[in-house]
């Protein structure tokens, strides 16, 4: 593992001075913090407040403090950025990183690169009993990879043989406040690699920017709240039931009315109430031409208005590991997820099938299943590594209408990874059944140009090229 502190922000005046040679003690975006706290209570212009947290370091220093620390506005730390570049750690530990809502990340793509053999060998693993089967599985899994490459099997559906402890590299761009959240999260988390990473993050940034990153050790709530929940729910009583990929487990009650009556709220004067109870009233043709009117300008970059956030749909979804590395990027939709089961079974490419090479996928898959039940009566956690990325999980997730919107137009678009077009394609499905007018321009970047016309009998000014 390698971490580097690749950038942080820092005053432009700063930066102008570094440029002519001079030394400085105020490389820090500390005073950026420190300047803007202060707006809200002093009347005097920004760059004035710039220049005084800049002369005063250490005085900034101790004024972030104590507004995050006795009077808890952690929002000022959220004008500190840092940017790292995390190399050679897990896909594993990737969903631990990218979990983090408020945060930037581009990751080493393994659809478009090929792999080579790195692979993580977590410390729960190495040098105990199991680590030789551990090593020889993941190595079975790479020979099989590189022979499904030299078949002409794209490496995006070569790699789903690939195991979970392969190495990849993600740049990583957050705010003082999310990094400080994202400490605490790592320092209380039971994988020893996760809590390496936290540790050299911390690091890199801990002199840097000591006033805005306050709390970052590790806590009974993030450790111990689920292990209390489990106790609960007692879940060695319970069994894997459906396999369904997608289904829809709940959603906003008269989902159009309400975004109908959301919308004619922002354009009136009347209460909510009031435009609910119109809506109920309206016409389904004057409904549809309601809607209409708010893609009648929209071009296929375009998300609909935030009206359409007022209404959810909640879905439970099994995927595989390889799809659900699409899924979480979409950070807006509210998802949590159980640990990789491999009673869920596997996903299998078309192309290996057509390759004549599913038996044998099957079989090293199999043989994986079983390394990891060995595993897991040790570690159940730990054990994951050695899963592939056609292995499932269950992942439930909650979206907007607007969010829902936003993934269709990325996920069922011709150049979206087949697993995650299948599933978002599912997913409004779905939302059609139960938001048909809210639904009515759903769809991929190049399916919108098609409704866009079915609607409108033209096509939109602005067109995707591909």
């Amino acid at each position: 593992m390698k971490v580097l502190l690749a950038g942080y922000n820092v005053d432009t005046d700063v930066l102008e001075e570094l440029k002519k040679g001079q030394n400085r003690n105020d490389v820090t975006p500390e005073t950026l913090s420190a300047a803007y706290a202060r707006i809200s209570r002093d009347p005097r212009p920004i760059d004035e407040l710039r220049k005084l947290a800049r002369q005063e370091v250490e005085k900034s220093r101790k004024s972030n403090s104590t507004i995050i620390f006795k009077m808890g506005h952690h929002s000022i730390a959220e004008h500190a950025v840092f940017n790292f570049d995390i190399i050679g750690v897990s896909r594993l530990a990737f969903e631990e990183i990218e979990k983090f809502r408020l945060c930037a990340y581009t990751e080493k793509s393994q659809r478009y690169q090929k792999l080579e053999d790195d692979f993580v060998i977590p410390d729960e693993i190495r040098t105990t009993s199991s680590e030789q089967q551990f090593v020889e599985i993941i190595k079975k899994q790479n020979e099989f990879y590189h022979e499904m490459v030299a078949a002409e099997i794209e490496p995006e559906d070569a790699r789903y043989i690939t195991s979970l402890a392969t190495q990849g590299q993600v740049g990583h761009t957050i705010n003082a406040r999310n990094l400080e959240l994202l400490f605490r999260r790592f320092a209380s988390h039971p994988l020893a690699e996760i809590r390496e990473l936290g540790q050299k993050m911390f690091g890199l940034v801990k002199k840097i920017a000591p006033s805005i990153i306050l709390f970052t050790q590790a806590n009974d709530f993030d450790q111990k709240t689920y292990q209390e929940l489990k106790k609960i729910v007692g879940t060695e009583t319970l069994v894997s039931g459906s396999r369904k990929e997608v289904k829809l487990e709940n959603s906003t009650p008269d989902g159009d009315n309400v975004v109908i009556a959301a919308l004619m709220h922002s354009s009136s004067n009347l209460s909510f109430d009031e435009c609910l109870e119109q809506a109920k009233k309206m016409k389904d043709d004057a409904k549809k031409e309601l809607i209409k009117a708010c893609f009648k300008y929209a071009e296929f970059y375009d998300r609909p208005q935030r009206e359409f956030e007022y209404v959810d749909l909640t879905y439970d979804i099994v995927l595989s590991a390889a799809c659900f590395g699409q899924l979480k990027r979409h950070r807006m939709a509210s998802l949590t997820a159980q640990a990789y089961d491999p009673a869920l079974g596997i996903t299998v490419p078309e192309s290996v099938k057509a390759k004549g090479l599913e038996n044998k996928f099957k079989q090293i898959a199999d043989l994986t299943s079983q390394v990891f039940y060995k595993l897991a009566e040790k570690d159940p956690i730990a054990a994951q590594y050695v899963l592939t990325n056609s292995h499932r999980k269950r992942v439930l997730a909650k979206v907007n209408a607007r969010e829902l919107y936003h993934i269709a137009r990325l996920r069922e678009d011709r150049h979206a990874q087949w697993d995650i077009q299948n599933i978002s394609r599912a997913m409004t499905a779905l939302a059609k059944e139960v938001m048909s007018l809210t639904m009515l321009f759903v769809g991929g970047k190049e399916r919108y140009i098609e409704i866009y016309q079915e609607q409108f009998g033209k096509k939109p000014k602005a067109l995707p090229m591909y």
